[in-house]
């Protein structure tokens, strides 16, 4: 159907640039936590995952402006009013992911979980998958203003990522319980990595109600 890829956006230029800054900010902040995740891996709590882990408060810090900022031009220059309580959602768990990478990161700064060297191959594997599954999002949103039918070939990638993410997350959680670590130890590693995992999670729920919107825009 030809109308499905008409923009959301025809006279409303400002809150455009005010979304799609917003899902740059998902994409910035899995990008740095991939490289903080390393980074950690590596040093630990060291002055440069400190940085990394600052800059990624920081792009929390802005995405909530972004958010507000959103939500005041929605409410008080009544755009696009037949959607407005679709995008106010989508915004709101949107920024849940972004606080998601900020909160993860932050634990591990002030825990400093103790990760086995044999566990870091898997551990970078399931960080490039939340990282990927949480920008395929973002280009999910970016595509449900602007091309529609692009949205459902975004969402197939998050859904098979959030599927591998837990296939990796399984895997590492038995080979830690099935380890000589302590249990305290062991039950912090699985709580770290379900954590991590979660920001998967988040992004495929954000889906979910995406595709929702998609079949409304659609009719």
């Amino acid at each position: 159907m030809f109308h499905v890829k008409l923009s959301l956006f025809s006279q409303t230029k400002q809150l455009e640039q005010k979304i799609d800054a917003m899902l740059d900010k998902i994409i910035e902040a899995a990008m740095v936590f991939k490289k903080a995740s390393d980074v950690f891996l590596k040093e630990k709590r060291s002055t440069t995952y400190r940085k990394l882990s600052k800059e990624i408060k920081t792009i929390e810090h802005d995405a909530d402006g972004l958010r507000r900022e959103i939500e005041n031009r929605l409410y008080t220059q009544n755009l696009i009013p037949d959607f407005r309580g679709n995008i106010l959602e989508l915004v709101e768990n949107l920024d849940k992911v972004i606080n998601e990478f900020d909160d993860v990161a932050h634990k591990f700064y002030i825990e400093q979980p103790e990760i086995d060297p044999r566990y870091h191959e898997r551990f970078r594997e399931l960080v490039g998958q939340v990282c990927e599954c949480a920008e395929n999002l973002a280009m999910a949103a970016r595509a449900f203003f602007r091309d529609l039918p692009a949205v459902r070939d975004y969402a197939k990638k998050v859904y098979w990522l959030e599927h591998e993410s837990d296939k990796t997350t399984a895997a590492l959680k038995e080979a830690v319980f099935d380890s000589d670590l302590e249990l305290a130890h062991k039950l912090q590693l699985e709580s770290f990595l379900s954590e991590v995992a979660d920001i998967a999670d988040l992004a495929e729920n954000c889906i979910d109600q995406l595709l929702i919107y998609v079949i409304k825009r659609d009719i």
